[in-house]
């Protein structure tokens, strides 16, 4: 292996999982370039994988699909049983199949994925490849350490918040230096929902959407998850089977309808126009913002354009700072903005980048999110 300068103790211990010995060993080669990685097994199955998760400690598997004797999605639920703490970086090729078993992966507890090139040869020249694995390594590293202390949420002032959704917010902590500022809950109910989310996005996703009932919103609801093609497809079936919603990639072109959830495809921005009396999505391969195309910033930017104050954004789990710029044009347009809290994100960087911008209306628990959403978006004003 790459000798590594920073110490065993400090580096993210990394296993990398994958039937192939040259894939094996040019992913090590990557994650051993940087300093704070440090790969401590590298073997070529599932059972092989639990078997060293058993003999000394690991902060993210990086974890093949297909693979003999044990396959990926086979040893997931076995690897977390060892350490229910692990992170798992599922690896797969972007085909419909294993972007179906990827997305079962996170629902079994999975924390992200990689769209893995077909062949060495590209999985070496590829420093788009390096770049997303090695952030996401080093994020959910940090994660599973607990990560870095952030400042407290401030309440929101008394009575800001329309009950009963005021409690629907982190226990307020008396104010400490630093603290994060909530502002004023909206006033108006929204005439669109926009979500943005990232690494750990699909779990949350499914969380939110099924708690909310489809029967009794009637706004449009768009969410840009950083993914592939391919891999939207298939996002959006889940999104339908699992929540019960109407659920489909945008079109260019498609006029916005009441009541159904739009999700940005892989590769394309999506954006909303107003065309007449129309809300009409409009699909562009403008180069990738945050890194990202999808990204959330363009669409959030385009729904402050077209609705103004009648916006609400959610900001979920997600790794770097998408949707913080977008989230301060909705909210100099008058929207509002709420974000996942740290403690049931798998990263905070997305949602924590909007809360310690003080552009927040709430800071919310993944599991009282939908509550919310649909408190503000069925009142009657």
């Amino acid at each position: 292996m790459v000798e590594n300068t920073a110490s065993a103790s400090d580096a993210i211990r990394v296993m990398v999982v994958d039937d192939s010995a040259v894939v094996r060993g040019l992913i090590t080669r990557m994650l051993e370039e940087d300093a704070g990685i440090h790969v401590v097994a590298s073997v070529s199955n599932g059972q092989l994988a639990v078997n060293e998760v058993a003999r000394h400690p690991v902060d993210v598997v990086i974890l093949d699909i297909e693979m003999p004797v044990m396959d990926g999605l086979t040893a997931l639920p076995k690897l977390l049983a060892q350490d229910p703490e692990i992170k798992v970086i599922m690896a797969s090729t972007l085909t419909l199949r294993n972007a179906d078993v990827s997305l079962r992966a996170l629902q079994a507890g999975a924390a992200d994925y990689v769209p893995k090139p077909t062949s060495s040869r590209e999985i070496s020249g590829g420093r788009n490849f390096k770049r997303e694995l090695v952030e996401k390594v080093k994020s959910l590293g940090m994660a599973k350490r607990g990560g870095v202390r952030r400042p407290a949420v401030r309440a929101t002032p008394a009575g800001a918040r329309p009950a009963p959704a005021a409690a629907a917010t982190r226990p307020a902590a008396p104010p400490a230096s630093g603290a994060i500022a909530l502002r004023q809950a909206p006033q108006d109910s929204p005439e669109v929902i926009a979500i943005g989310s990232s690494t750990g996005g699909p779990q949350a996703l499914f969380a939110v959407l099924g708690g909310m009932d489809s029967r009794v919103i009637r706004q449009p609801i768009l969410i840009t998850q950083h993914m592939p093609a391919t891999f939207t497809t298939i996002l959006a079936q889940h999104i339908s089977r699992l929540s019960g919603w109407e659920a489909a990639e945008g079109k260019d072109g498609e006029v916005l309808r009441g009541g159904r959830i739009y999700v940005a495809p892989g590769d394309y921005h999506m954006l909303v126009e107003q065309r007449g009396p129309d809300r009409v999505l409009h699909l562009v391969q403008t180069p990738p913002e945050n890194f990202c195309r999808p990204s959330v910033d363009p669409m959030l930017r385009s729904v402050a354009q077209v609705w103004g104050r009648k916006v609400l954004a959610v900001i979920l789990t997600g790794m770097g700072s998408d949707g913080l710029k977008g989230g301060q044009t909705v909210v100099a347009a008058g929207g509002s903005v709420i974000a996942q809290d740290e403690a049931t994100s798998v990263v905070w960087g997305m949602p924590g980048a909007v809360a310690m911008a003080g552009i927040c209306s709430a800071v919310l628990p993944l599991g009282e999110i939908a509550g919310y959403v649909q408190k503000l978006a069925t009142r009657r004003l």
